[in-house]
Protein backbone atom coordinates (compact mmCIF):
# COMPACT_ATOMS: atom_id res chain seq x y z
CA UNK A 1 0.00 0.00 0.00
CA UNK A 2 1.19 3.47 -0.80
CA UNK A 3 2.63 5.22 2.66
CA UNK A 4 0.87 8.71 0.44
CA UNK A 5 -2.53 7.58 0.75
CA UNK A 6 -2.42 5.99 4.17
CA UNK A 7 -4.38 7.56 6.96
CA UNK A 8 -3.14 8.76 10.60
CA UNK A 9 -2.55 5.63 12.62
CA UNK A 10 -0.70 3.91 9.48
CA UNK A 11 2.68 2.79 10.76
CA UNK A 12 5.67 2.48 8.71
CA UNK A 13 8.74 -0.23 8.92
CA UNK A 14 6.66 -0.78 12.43
CA UNK A 15 8.00 2.09 14.49
CA UNK A 16 6.63 5.13 12.58
CA UNK A 17 2.70 5.87 13.53
CA UNK A 18 1.70 8.40 11.08
CA UNK A 19 -0.26 11.39 13.11
CA UNK A 20 -1.14 13.86 10.99
CA UNK A 21 -0.83 15.73 7.63
CA UNK A 22 1.35 18.80 8.12
CA UNK A 23 1.92 20.08 4.49
CA UNK A 24 1.36 18.58 0.66
CA UNK A 25 2.38 19.31 -2.31
CA UNK A 26 2.05 17.46 -6.00
CA UNK A 27 2.67 14.18 -5.37
CA UNK A 28 4.18 14.07 -1.86
CA UNK A 29 3.06 14.68 1.87
CA UNK A 30 4.71 15.58 5.04
CA UNK A 31 3.52 14.04 7.95
CA UNK A 32 3.67 14.56 11.43
CA UNK A 33 4.64 11.10 12.90
CA UNK A 34 5.84 9.18 15.98
CA UNK A 35 8.82 7.06 16.22
CA UNK A 36 7.57 4.79 18.99
CA UNK A 37 10.97 2.75 19.51
CA UNK A 38 12.25 5.98 21.00
CA UNK A 39 8.85 7.79 21.98
CA UNK A 40 9.69 11.44 20.00
CA UNK A 41 7.43 13.38 17.31
CA UNK A 42 9.24 13.10 14.21
CA UNK A 43 8.28 14.66 10.41
CA UNK A 44 8.00 12.30 7.86
CA UNK A 45 7.50 12.66 4.02
CA UNK A 46 5.80 10.17 1.97
CA UNK A 47 5.84 10.13 -1.84
CA UNK A 48 2.35 9.22 -3.98
CA UNK A 49 2.63 6.55 -6.31
CA UNK A 50 4.70 7.43 -9.77
CA UNK A 51 6.04 10.90 -8.10
CA UNK A 52 8.70 11.44 -10.32
CA UNK A 53 11.11 13.25 -8.19
CA UNK A 54 11.81 10.10 -5.51
CA UNK A 55 15.42 9.13 -6.35
CA UNK A 56 16.33 13.06 -5.89
CA UNK A 57 14.67 13.95 -2.81
CA UNK A 58 16.16 10.54 -1.43
CA UNK A 59 20.00 11.43 -2.53
CA UNK A 60 19.22 14.85 -0.86
CA UNK A 61 18.23 13.41 2.41
CA UNK A 62 20.71 11.24 2.53
CA UNK A 63 23.28 13.63 1.90
CA UNK A 64 21.71 15.92 4.32
CA UNK A 65 21.81 13.13 7.22
CA UNK A 66 25.64 13.40 6.80
CA UNK A 67 25.67 16.99 8.46
CA UNK A 68 25.26 17.06 12.61
CA UNK A 69 25.03 21.14 12.62
CA UNK A 70 21.89 21.68 15.16
CA UNK A 71 20.99 24.19 13.01
CA UNK A 72 20.45 22.00 10.44
CA UNK A 73 16.87 19.95 10.85
CA UNK A 74 18.58 16.42 11.01
CA UNK A 75 17.36 13.74 8.51
CA UNK A 76 16.96 10.11 10.69
CA UNK A 77 15.97 7.78 8.05
CA UNK A 78 15.75 6.97 4.65
CA UNK A 79 13.50 4.51 2.77
CA UNK A 80 13.65 4.09 -1.03
CA UNK A 81 12.12 1.17 -1.44
CA UNK A 82 9.67 1.37 -4.36
CA UNK A 83 6.23 2.90 -3.87
CA UNK A 84 6.81 2.63 0.07
CA UNK A 85 9.65 5.53 -0.18
CA UNK A 86 9.87 7.82 3.00
CA UNK A 87 12.14 10.19 4.53
CA UNK A 88 12.51 10.44 8.15
CA UNK A 89 13.37 14.02 9.62
CA UNK A 90 13.54 15.53 13.37
CA UNK A 91 10.18 17.38 14.51
CA UNK A 92 10.63 21.06 14.28
CA UNK A 93 8.57 23.20 16.86
CA UNK A 94 8.63 26.39 17.37
CA UNK A 95 8.09 29.54 15.29
CA UNK A 96 8.79 30.08 10.67
CA UNK A 97 10.49 33.44 9.84
CA UNK A 98 5.98 33.93 8.93
CA UNK A 99 5.01 33.62 12.12
CA UNK A 100 7.49 35.97 14.10
CA UNK A 101 6.37 38.59 11.31
CA UNK A 102 2.92 38.14 11.98
CA UNK A 103 2.85 41.48 14.77
CA UNK A 104 5.55 43.49 11.98
CA UNK A 105 9.17 43.54 11.36
CA UNK A 106 12.05 42.64 13.90
CA UNK A 107 13.87 44.23 15.66
CA UNK A 108 17.40 45.18 13.44
CA UNK A 109 19.23 43.47 15.90
CA UNK A 110 17.23 40.41 16.62
CA UNK A 111 16.83 39.80 12.80
CA UNK A 112 20.60 40.09 12.39
CA UNK A 113 21.17 37.68 15.14
CA UNK A 114 18.39 35.23 13.54
CA UNK A 115 19.74 35.17 10.26
CA UNK A 116 23.78 34.87 11.20
CA UNK A 117 23.25 32.00 13.38
CA UNK A 118 21.79 30.52 9.96
CA UNK A 119 23.79 31.57 7.62
CA UNK A 120 26.68 30.57 9.78
CA UNK A 121 25.17 26.58 9.68
CA UNK A 122 24.66 26.91 5.74
CA UNK A 123 28.26 28.27 5.55
CA UNK A 124 29.09 24.74 7.04
CA UNK A 125 26.98 22.83 4.75
CA UNK A 126 28.60 24.22 2.09
CA UNK A 127 32.31 23.53 3.29
CA UNK A 128 31.02 19.67 2.74
CA UNK A 129 29.66 20.51 -0.90
CA UNK A 130 25.95 20.93 0.11
CA UNK A 131 23.33 23.44 -0.29
CA UNK A 132 19.89 24.50 0.47
CA UNK A 133 18.95 26.33 -2.76
CA UNK A 134 15.35 26.84 -1.55
CA UNK A 135 15.16 29.72 1.35
CA UNK A 136 11.77 30.31 2.03
CA UNK A 137 10.45 32.66 5.06
CA UNK A 138 9.45 28.74 6.39
CA UNK A 139 13.02 27.30 6.10
CA UNK A 140 14.01 29.93 9.11
CA UNK A 141 12.78 28.95 12.48
CA UNK A 142 13.34 29.29 16.13
CA UNK A 143 12.53 26.75 18.39
CA UNK A 144 12.41 27.06 22.31
CA UNK A 145 14.52 24.02 22.75
CA UNK A 146 17.17 24.31 20.09
CA UNK A 147 17.31 28.29 18.68
CA UNK A 148 17.81 28.63 15.27
CA UNK A 149 16.76 25.87 12.87
CA UNK A 150 16.84 25.76 8.95
CA UNK A 151 14.73 23.30 7.64
CA UNK A 152 14.36 21.13 4.20
CA UNK A 153 18.19 21.44 3.11
CA UNK A 154 18.51 20.36 -0.35
CA UNK A 155 15.29 18.53 0.55
CA UNK A 156 12.58 21.31 0.21
CA UNK A 157 14.46 22.09 -4.00
CA UNK A 158 14.46 18.38 -4.63
CA UNK A 159 10.65 18.44 -4.37
CA UNK A 160 10.24 21.69 -5.95
CA UNK A 161 11.88 20.18 -8.98
CA UNK A 162 14.73 21.71 -11.88
CA UNK A 163 12.07 23.66 -13.11
CA UNK A 164 12.07 26.05 -10.18
CA UNK A 165 15.64 25.20 -9.01
CA UNK A 166 17.77 25.52 -12.54
CA UNK A 167 19.19 28.15 -11.97
CA UNK A 168 20.16 27.85 -7.93
CA UNK A 169 21.69 24.42 -9.18
CA UNK A 170 23.90 26.59 -11.41
CA UNK A 171 25.95 28.94 -8.57
CA UNK A 172 24.83 27.23 -5.15
CA UNK A 173 26.97 29.41 -2.92
CA UNK A 174 25.35 32.25 -4.54
CA UNK A 175 21.43 31.42 -4.39
CA UNK A 176 21.80 30.54 -0.69
CA UNK A 177 23.67 34.11 -0.48
CA UNK A 178 20.71 35.60 -2.44
CA UNK A 179 18.21 33.39 0.23
CA UNK A 180 20.07 34.14 3.33
CA UNK A 181 19.84 38.08 2.26
CA UNK A 182 15.86 37.89 1.40
CA UNK A 183 15.19 36.17 4.95
CA UNK A 184 16.99 39.40 6.32
CA UNK A 185 15.02 41.43 4.19
CA UNK A 186 11.81 40.36 4.85
CA UNK A 187 12.58 39.59 8.80
CA UNK A 188 13.69 43.76 8.88
CA UNK A 189 10.15 45.28 6.73
CA UNK A 190 7.90 42.06 6.06
CA UNK A 191 7.95 41.76 2.49
CA UNK A 192 9.30 39.30 0.54
CA UNK A 193 11.84 40.17 -2.17
CA UNK A 194 12.14 37.12 -4.16
CA UNK A 195 9.95 35.61 -7.21
CA UNK A 196 8.42 32.83 -5.28
CA UNK A 197 5.03 32.99 -3.84
CA UNK A 198 5.22 32.93 0.04
CA UNK A 199 2.52 34.65 2.82
CA UNK A 200 4.69 37.62 2.88
CA UNK A 201 3.58 40.37 0.33
CA UNK A 202 5.86 41.17 -2.49
CA UNK A 203 8.36 43.57 -2.19
CA UNK A 204 7.91 47.13 -3.73
CA UNK A 205 9.58 47.52 -6.70
CA UNK A 206 11.77 50.51 -7.97
CA UNK A 207 12.81 50.49 -11.68
CA UNK A 208 12.38 46.70 -12.02
CA UNK A 209 14.06 45.28 -8.78
CA UNK A 210 13.07 45.34 -5.18
CA UNK A 211 12.95 48.83 -2.89
CA UNK A 212 15.88 48.13 -0.59
CA UNK A 213 15.23 47.42 2.97
CA UNK A 214 15.92 51.11 3.93
CA UNK A 215 13.61 52.73 1.08
CA UNK A 216 11.16 50.43 2.54
CA UNK A 217 11.33 51.23 6.18
CA UNK A 218 13.51 54.04 7.56
CA UNK A 219 14.34 52.25 11.06
CA UNK A 220 16.77 49.69 9.14
CA UNK A 221 20.41 51.31 9.80
CA UNK A 222 22.15 52.30 6.53
CA UNK A 223 24.96 49.49 7.49
CA UNK A 224 22.46 46.56 7.45
CA UNK A 225 21.10 48.01 4.42
CA UNK A 226 24.35 47.92 2.56
CA UNK A 227 25.10 44.23 2.89
CA UNK A 228 21.46 43.22 1.88
CA UNK A 229 22.05 45.45 -1.26
CA UNK A 230 25.60 43.48 -1.38
CA UNK A 231 23.85 40.07 -1.11
CA UNK A 232 20.42 40.57 -2.73
CA UNK A 233 21.00 42.68 -5.54
CA UNK A 234 24.82 42.33 -5.99
CA UNK A 235 25.28 46.29 -5.65
CA UNK A 236 28.90 47.03 -4.33
CA UNK A 237 30.03 49.68 -2.57
CA UNK A 238 32.98 52.29 -2.72
CA UNK A 239 35.02 50.11 -0.76
CA UNK A 240 33.54 46.42 -0.66
CA UNK A 241 32.30 44.20 -3.28
CA UNK A 242 28.96 42.38 -3.71
CA UNK A 243 28.82 39.05 -1.67
CA UNK A 244 28.32 35.93 -2.89
CA UNK A 245 28.71 33.34 -0.41
CA UNK A 246 26.95 32.10 3.03
CA UNK A 247 30.06 32.59 4.98
CA UNK A 248 30.84 36.04 3.65
CA UNK A 249 27.50 37.23 3.97
CA UNK A 250 27.50 36.52 7.87
CA UNK A 251 31.10 37.85 8.26
CA UNK A 252 30.09 41.60 6.52
CA UNK A 253 25.95 41.58 8.79
CA UNK A 254 28.67 40.68 11.80
CA UNK A 255 31.00 43.44 10.85
CA UNK A 256 28.20 46.12 10.31
CA UNK A 257 25.84 45.15 13.44
CA UNK A 258 27.42 42.90 15.76
CA UNK A 259 24.48 40.34 17.22
CA UNK A 260 23.07 40.84 20.24
CA UNK A 261 23.68 36.78 21.88
CA UNK A 262 20.65 34.73 21.13
CA UNK A 263 19.39 33.64 24.27
CA UNK A 264 20.22 30.12 25.36
CA UNK A 265 17.57 27.63 24.19
CA UNK A 266 16.80 25.24 27.29
CA UNK A 267 13.71 23.99 28.55
CA UNK A 268 10.86 26.04 30.34
CA UNK A 269 10.19 24.38 33.71
CA UNK A 270 7.44 26.91 34.27
CA UNK A 271 4.27 24.94 32.61
CA UNK A 272 1.78 27.50 31.17
CA UNK A 273 4.18 30.77 30.58
CA UNK A 274 5.13 32.38 27.69
CA UNK A 275 7.85 30.34 25.72
CA UNK A 276 11.19 31.50 25.88
CA UNK A 277 12.56 32.73 22.18
CA UNK A 278 14.31 36.07 21.21
CA UNK A 279 11.62 39.39 21.75
CA UNK A 280 9.51 37.80 23.64
CA UNK A 281 8.98 40.49 26.45
CA UNK A 282 8.80 37.51 29.06
CA UNK A 283 11.93 36.93 28.29
CA UNK A 284 13.71 40.29 27.95
CA UNK A 285 16.20 39.05 30.75
CA UNK A 286 17.97 37.10 28.42
CA UNK A 287 17.34 39.82 25.09
CA UNK A 288 18.94 43.44 25.29
CA UNK A 289 18.03 44.73 22.65
CA UNK A 290 20.64 47.43 20.15
CA UNK A 291 19.35 50.97 20.26
CA UNK A 292 19.82 51.79 16.78
CA UNK A 293 18.33 55.45 17.31
CA UNK A 294 21.77 56.27 18.75
CA UNK A 295 23.84 54.55 16.50
CA UNK A 296 24.85 52.27 19.47
CA UNK A 297 23.94 49.56 21.83
CA UNK A 298 21.98 50.21 25.02
CA UNK A 299 24.96 49.95 28.03
CA UNK A 300 24.54 47.07 30.05
CA UNK A 301 23.12 47.84 33.87
CA UNK A 302 26.02 48.15 36.25
CA UNK A 303 25.77 46.41 39.25
CA UNK A 304 26.08 48.70 42.10
CA UNK A 305 29.44 47.92 44.20
CA UNK A 306 28.84 46.47 47.88
CA UNK A 307 29.09 49.75 49.47
CA UNK A 308 26.65 51.36 47.48
CA UNK A 309 23.91 48.36 47.78
CA UNK A 310 24.57 48.38 51.49
CA UNK A 311 23.55 52.08 52.23
CA UNK A 312 20.52 51.62 49.92
CA UNK A 313 19.68 48.80 52.07
CA UNK A 314 19.63 51.23 55.49
CA UNK A 315 17.81 53.57 53.77
CA UNK A 316 15.13 51.12 52.42
CA UNK A 317 14.89 49.60 56.13
CA UNK A 318 14.57 53.17 57.85
CA UNK A 319 11.26 53.88 55.24
CA UNK A 320 10.06 50.70 55.96
CA UNK A 321 10.04 50.95 60.16
CA UNK A 322 8.49 54.46 59.40
CA UNK A 323 5.74 53.09 57.52
CA UNK A 324 5.28 50.19 60.01
CA UNK A 325 4.83 53.20 62.88
CA UNK A 326 2.52 54.59 60.80
CA UNK A 327 0.37 51.80 59.87
CA UNK A 328 0.34 50.97 64.23
CA UNK A 329 -0.89 54.41 64.80
CA UNK A 330 -4.25 54.85 62.05
CA UNK A 331 -4.66 51.55 63.66
CA UNK A 332 -4.94 51.68 67.32
CA UNK A 333 -7.15 55.23 66.06
CA UNK A 334 -9.45 53.02 64.03
CA UNK A 335 -9.77 50.87 67.19
CA UNK A 336 -10.80 53.39 69.57
CA UNK A 337 -13.35 54.93 66.76
CA UNK A 338 -15.00 51.69 66.49
CA UNK A 339 -15.57 50.96 70.01
CA UNK A 340 -16.92 54.36 70.59
CA UNK A 341 -19.41 53.63 67.63
CA UNK A 342 -20.21 49.98 69.08
CA UNK A 343 -20.63 51.92 72.61
CA UNK A 344 -23.27 54.69 71.21
CA UNK A 345 -25.07 52.03 68.73
CA UNK A 346 -25.87 49.72 71.88
CA UNK A 347 -27.64 51.96 73.62
CA UNK A 348 -30.27 52.37 70.51
CA UNK A 349 -32.56 49.60 69.29
CA UNK A 350 -30.40 46.84 67.61
CA UNK A 351 -32.07 45.60 63.68
CA UNK A 352 -30.69 42.40 62.66
CA UNK A 353 -28.22 42.28 59.44
CA UNK A 354 -29.30 42.10 56.05
CA UNK A 355 -25.68 40.94 55.08
CA UNK A 356 -26.27 37.44 55.54
CA UNK A 357 -29.27 37.11 53.12
CA UNK A 358 -27.56 39.20 50.07
CA UNK A 359 -26.72 37.06 47.25
CA UNK A 360 -23.30 36.54 46.93
CA UNK A 361 -20.84 38.50 44.66
CA UNK A 362 -21.06 36.69 41.02
CA UNK A 363 -17.57 35.46 40.13
CA UNK A 364 -16.72 34.99 36.84
CA UNK A 365 -14.83 31.37 35.75
CA UNK A 366 -13.40 29.31 33.33
CA UNK A 367 -16.60 27.56 31.90
CA UNK A 368 -15.72 23.86 30.38
CA UNK A 369 -17.93 23.18 27.07
CA UNK A 370 -19.37 19.66 27.44
CA UNK A 371 -19.23 19.39 23.00
CA UNK A 372 -18.07 21.10 20.45
CA UNK A 373 -19.19 20.84 16.75
CA UNK A 374 -18.93 23.12 13.50
CA UNK A 375 -22.12 25.56 12.54
CA UNK A 376 -21.23 25.37 8.96
CA UNK A 377 -25.37 27.03 8.38
CA UNK A 378 -25.33 28.24 5.04
CA UNK A 379 -23.86 24.69 3.59
CA UNK A 380 -25.08 22.20 5.95
CA UNK A 381 -24.15 19.49 4.12
CA UNK A 382 -20.30 20.24 4.38
CA UNK A 383 -19.10 19.55 7.63
CA UNK A 384 -16.23 21.90 7.95
CA UNK A 385 -13.89 19.09 9.13
CA UNK A 386 -16.24 18.45 12.24
CA UNK A 387 -14.44 15.64 12.90
CA UNK A 388 -11.00 17.98 14.11
CA UNK A 389 -13.46 20.52 15.97
CA UNK A 390 -12.37 18.90 19.99
CA UNK A 391 -9.21 19.98 18.80
CA UNK A 392 -10.24 23.89 19.43
CA UNK A 393 -11.12 23.13 23.37
CA UNK A 394 -8.62 20.42 24.38
CA UNK A 395 -6.12 22.48 26.06
CA UNK A 396 -3.13 22.27 23.63
CA UNK A 397 -2.33 25.43 21.52
CA UNK A 398 -0.53 23.53 19.13
CA UNK A 399 -3.31 21.52 17.67
CA UNK A 400 -5.89 23.39 15.67
CA UNK A 401 -9.10 23.19 13.77
CA UNK A 402 -9.47 24.33 10.64
CA UNK A 403 -11.76 25.30 7.39
CA UNK A 404 -11.44 24.12 4.22
CA UNK A 405 -9.65 26.28 1.53
CA UNK A 406 -11.36 28.90 -0.01
CA UNK A 407 -10.51 31.13 -2.94
CA UNK A 408 -10.94 34.51 -1.30
CA UNK A 409 -10.71 35.69 2.23
CA UNK A 410 -14.77 35.91 2.09
CA UNK A 411 -14.93 32.29 1.86
CA UNK A 412 -14.94 32.75 -1.94
CA UNK A 413 -18.12 34.45 -2.20
CA UNK A 414 -20.34 31.11 -1.22
CA UNK A 415 -21.41 32.28 2.32
CA UNK A 416 -21.09 35.03 5.08
CA UNK A 417 -19.34 32.92 7.44
CA UNK A 418 -18.44 29.63 9.10
CA UNK A 419 -17.92 28.56 12.69
CA UNK A 420 -17.58 26.36 15.39
CA UNK A 421 -20.39 25.91 18.41
CA UNK A 422 -19.70 24.92 21.63
CA UNK A 423 -21.89 23.50 23.81
CA UNK A 424 -21.88 24.71 27.18
CA UNK A 425 -24.51 22.14 28.93
CA UNK A 426 -26.44 24.86 30.34
CA UNK A 427 -27.47 28.16 29.89
CA UNK A 428 -24.35 30.73 30.83
CA UNK A 429 -23.76 34.60 30.79
CA UNK A 430 -20.68 35.15 29.36
CA UNK A 431 -17.89 38.15 30.60
CA UNK A 432 -15.39 36.71 27.89
CA UNK A 433 -14.39 34.70 25.07
CA UNK A 434 -10.64 34.46 24.35
CA UNK A 435 -9.99 32.75 21.03
CA UNK A 436 -6.11 31.91 19.59
CA UNK A 437 -6.36 32.19 16.21
CA UNK A 438 -4.15 31.69 13.39
CA UNK A 439 -1.46 33.56 11.85
CA UNK A 440 -3.12 36.26 8.95
CA UNK A 441 -5.56 38.61 9.68
CA UNK A 442 -9.18 36.86 10.54
CA UNK A 443 -12.30 38.51 11.26
CA UNK A 444 -15.06 36.36 13.73
CA UNK A 445 -17.80 37.52 15.74
CA UNK A 446 -19.32 35.57 18.73
CA UNK A 447 -23.16 34.72 19.32
CA UNK A 448 -25.16 32.79 22.21
CA UNK A 449 -27.53 31.31 21.53
CA UNK A 450 -30.20 28.24 22.62
CA UNK A 451 -30.45 25.66 19.95
CA UNK A 452 -28.02 23.51 17.83
CA UNK A 453 -29.70 22.87 15.01
CA UNK A 454 -27.16 24.06 11.65
CA UNK A 455 -29.98 26.06 9.80
CA UNK A 456 -29.96 29.69 8.73
CA UNK A 457 -33.17 30.38 10.66
CA UNK A 458 -31.79 28.80 13.75
CA UNK A 459 -28.29 31.45 12.90
CA UNK A 460 -30.98 34.18 13.04
CA UNK A 461 -32.29 33.34 16.50
CA UNK A 462 -28.57 33.79 18.20
CA UNK A 463 -27.24 37.11 19.73
CA UNK A 464 -23.99 39.32 18.71
CA UNK A 465 -22.38 39.50 21.73
CA UNK A 466 -19.16 40.36 20.32
CA UNK A 467 -17.06 41.23 17.07
CA UNK A 468 -13.55 41.57 15.53
CA UNK A 469 -11.93 42.43 12.91
CA UNK A 470 -8.27 41.96 11.34
CA UNK A 471 -7.37 39.93 14.43
CA UNK A 472 -4.45 37.54 14.72
CA UNK A 473 -2.93 35.24 17.09
CA UNK A 474 -4.71 35.43 20.69
CA UNK A 475 -7.58 37.99 21.17
CA UNK A 476 -9.58 38.10 23.82
CA UNK A 477 -13.73 39.53 23.25
CA UNK A 478 -14.74 41.16 26.20
CA UNK A 479 -18.69 40.40 26.41
CA UNK A 480 -20.71 42.96 28.25
CA UNK A 481 -24.08 41.90 26.58
CA UNK A 482 -26.81 40.64 28.94
CA UNK A 483 -27.94 37.74 26.97
CA UNK A 484 -27.58 34.26 27.95
CA UNK A 485 -27.69 30.98 26.00
CA UNK A 486 -26.24 27.36 25.62
CA UNK A 487 -24.54 27.58 23.24
CA UNK A 488 -21.53 30.00 21.85
CA UNK A 489 -21.12 30.30 18.54
CA UNK A 490 -17.37 31.64 17.14
CA UNK A 491 -18.42 32.88 13.61
CA UNK A 492 -15.79 33.48 11.12
CA UNK A 493 -16.26 36.01 8.19
CA UNK A 494 -13.17 36.86 6.81
CA UNK A 495 -10.06 34.34 6.69
CA UNK A 496 -6.14 35.10 6.21
CA UNK A 497 -4.24 33.30 3.42
CA UNK A 498 -2.68 30.12 4.11
CA UNK A 499 0.76 29.55 5.02
CA UNK A 500 2.70 27.71 3.23
CA UNK A 501 3.40 24.48 4.79
CA UNK A 502 -0.30 24.56 5.82
CA UNK A 503 -0.64 22.07 2.59
CA UNK A 504 -3.20 24.46 1.03
CA UNK A 505 -2.60 24.80 -2.35
CA UNK A 506 -1.39 28.60 -3.21
CA UNK A 507 -4.03 31.27 -3.22
CA UNK A 508 -5.90 29.72 -0.88
CA UNK A 509 -7.69 31.31 2.58
CA UNK A 510 -7.84 29.20 5.70
CA UNK A 511 -9.22 29.73 8.82
CA UNK A 512 -7.31 28.78 11.99
CA UNK A 513 -8.58 28.54 15.62
CA UNK A 514 -5.99 26.71 18.09
CA UNK A 515 -8.10 27.12 21.49
CA UNK A 516 -11.19 28.75 23.07
CA UNK A 517 -11.61 29.67 26.43
CA UNK A 518 -14.93 30.88 27.84
CA UNK A 519 -15.39 32.49 30.72
CA UNK A 520 -18.68 33.66 32.45
CA UNK A 521 -21.31 32.30 35.12
CA UNK A 522 -24.29 29.90 34.80
CA UNK A 523 -27.55 32.19 34.15
CA UNK A 524 -28.80 30.88 36.91
CA UNK A 525 -25.99 32.95 39.24
CA UNK A 526 -25.37 35.48 36.66
CA UNK A 527 -26.36 38.98 38.47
Amino acid sequence: MSTYTSEPGTRLAGRYRLVDQIAAGSGWTMWKAMDETLARPVTVLTFAPGFPRVTEVVTAARAASRLNDPRLAQVFDVEDAGGGAYVVMEWVAGDTLTDMLASGPLDAGRACALVIEAARALAGAHGTGLAHLRLLPHSLRWTRTSGVKITGLGIDAALAGAALTSAAAEDPARADTEGLASLLYAALTGYWPGDEQTSLPPAPVSDGAPCTPRQVSADVPHDIDAVVCRALLHRPTRNDPPILTPATFADALTGVAPPIPLPEPAPNPWAGTAPRYPGNPADASNWALPDTRHGGPVPPHRRPPATERSAAARGIISVVIVLVLAAIAATAWMISSNMHKGTASSSSSQAPSTSASAPPARVDTVLTPVGVSTFNAYKPDNNEDSEKAPLAVDGKPDTAWSTQWYGSANLGGLKPGTGLLLDMGKPVKLSQVEVLFGTGSTSADIYLGNSNTVSVASFGAFTKVGSATSVSGDYKYPISNSATGRYVLIWLTSLPPALPNSGAPAGKFIGLIYEVTVRGTPASTAG
